[in-house]
């Protein structure tokens, strides 16, 4: 059974990169069919909060209140679990505000960065997908769950994807479909079926650990005290509690799993928890549970044709530093734009592949430091020894915080878009702008998806240089803004341009770039 008429794009993966880049699709006017193997969304514990990077890709959508209310809620769970184990105050010596971990060092102070507005939410990954998915259905996005990408066949104009599954017609019934595409993108996981049948090369290393995730409860759960992450004689452990029951994390150094895809099992997970703890406690049920390493690949390219790769199928490393869920959603921001302007035909030929240029890089270091935090957890003399080192820079030295606080957040990241300007290629902090007298925000102005050219004080030429491109009102809104500097900014948020008293010369090249139609 074929379907009626054929479609833009097929999404495969439900998950927050999946979710976010449909969306993207469906708010430039593309149409996208989404397909997600599984039924129902997965509740395995993944990510316990989102970077900074991602909260304002969300934001720039008009999302910024559903998190502010998701986080209050967890805050307020977690306050509520910690008042009943007894723990009514921060740890001492510890940051005044924690802006997140490296190999498990929560010495980051978000008060000692440069932007420390920028920060990462505690929301977890699964309250961040009710949010997505909220969202993609308010716009629109077809999402076939249940239904799994059998094979598909890229003819060089089409892709044609055959799935299958209880709801493999789109609602027409069980049984098989064709979906007759543009492109079809993978954001279907680190074991990516989309990667393995298109042909990726995934280089990289293999896995040395295991670390167990799960929600539990507990006989004692006080016996785990301190909250957070903490290094023993046989491992790394971390325990949150939210009454009543408790998220426990455990690495223990001793190889890989024999059969990651066994269930876990509560005795796994108490005998863990007790080998790496010390600590005389019984799981009592568990809620959901998972296992994971420090496999750590990422794709050679991330397009193949009209086969294209987002999120851990184009990339996998642990989970240290919690900044998995940052590149995904990073990634869709950048792709979705772009595929969107070369589906409606409005791209240069060059606009797709800048989307591997800008994201793999910034994936690749994301590799390297989760490499490096490892090597700082083993729990052997040595590491011990580089652990406390680097513990002492991150306490005394404010530049070292600094740094490894904006290599875990991300918030320096700079595409090369061969322009020497500071801003240009950085993603764009949100604030305050005046426009036709009214106050208002940047992230508030691009709401619908579009780029946006912000017309400011230093250069009056801003809007004549709009005008003599073949740029589309429809791609880019442009505001007169007064006590701002001229910027064009992307869909994505990255600054392809800002403004200079020598003129719009530069505007003009970046809009031809970036925005004209060929």
């Amino acid at each position: 059974m074929e379907m009626d008429s054929p479609v833009d794009v097929v999404v495969v993966g439900a998950g927050p990169t999946g979710l976010l880049l449909a969306s993207e699709l469906v708010l430039a006017g593309v149409r996208v069919v989404v397909v997600e193997r599984r039924a129902e969304p997965d509740s395995t514990p993944k990510a316990g909060s989102i970077g900074a990077l991602a909260c304002e890709v969300l934001a720039r959508r008009g999302l910024g209140p559903a998190l502010d209310a998701e986080e209050a809620i967890g805050l307020e769970a977690m306050k509520g679990s910690r008042k009943s184990l007894g723990v009514t105050e921060a740890p001492k010596g510890g940051p005044r505000r924690p802006g997140g971990h490296f190999a498990g060092l929560s010495l980051i102070d978000q008060e000692l960065q440069h932007e420390p507005a920028r920060r990462m939410r505690m929301i977890t990954q699964d309250a961040l997908e009710r949010i997505l998915a909220e969202h993609a259905r308010a716009l629109g996005v077809e999402i076939w769950r249940g239904c799994s990408v059998e094979s598909f066949a890229d003819d060089g104009e089409r892709v044609r994807v055959e799935t299958h599954g209880p709801n493999g017609g789109g609602g027409r019934g069980p049984g098989p479909m064709t979906l007759d595409a543009a492109f079809l993108i993978g954001c279907d996981g680190g074991r990516s079926t989309v990667r393995k049948q298109a042909g990726f090369e995934f280089p990289g290393s293999d896995p040395t650990i295991t670390g167990r995730q799960a929600v539990v409860e507990l006989d004692h759960p006080e016996r785990l005290l301190p909250l957070g992450w903490r290094r023993t004689a046989t491992g790394m452990m971390s325990f949150w509690p939210f009454a009543p029951a408790g998220r426990v994390a455990i690495i223990e150094f001793e190889g890989p799993p024999k059969d990651r895809d066994a269930p876990v099992t509560a005795a796994e997970i108490e005998q863990s928890l007790r080998r790496v703890s010390g600590a005389d406690v019984r799981v009592t049920a568990v809620r959901s549970a998972t296992r994971w390493t420090d496999n750590a690949r990422q794709a050679s390219s991330y397009r193949r044709g009209r086969v294209l790769l987002a999120g851990d199928a184009a990339h996998v490393h642990s989970p240290f530093g919690g900044q998995g869920l940052n590149l995904g959603l990073l990634d869709a921001a950048n792709l979705g734009w772009k595929l969107a302007a070369t589906v409606h035909g409005d791209a240069r030929e060059d606009l797709l592949d800048s989307y591997m240029t800008e994201r793999h890089p910034v994936a690749a270091r994301v590799l390297e430091n989760t490499r490096a935090q490892l090597t700082i957890m083993r729990p052997d003399p040595q590491s011990t020894a580089m652990r406390q080192i680097i513990a002492d820079l991150l306490t005394h030295c404010p530049d070292v915080n600094r740094h490894f606080g904006e290599m875990i957040s991300g918030v320096t990241t700079r595409y090369d878009l061969g322009d020497d300007d500071p801003l240009v290629g950085r993603l764009v902090a949100n604030h305050e702008l005046t426009v036709d007298g009214v106050g208002t925000s940047l992230y508030s102005l691009m709401h619908d998806g579009r780029g946006l050219l912000v017309d400011g004080d230093d250069d009056d030429g801003a809007r004549e240089a709009f005008a003599q491109t073949k740029s589309s009102g429809s791609r880019v809104r442009v505001v007169k803004a007064s006590g701002a500097r001229s910027m064009l900014v992307r869909p994505d948020g990255c600054i392809a341009w800002a403004g200079r008293p020598e003129g719009p010369d530069g505007l003009r090249v970046a809009l031809d770039r970036w925005f004209s139609t060929p």
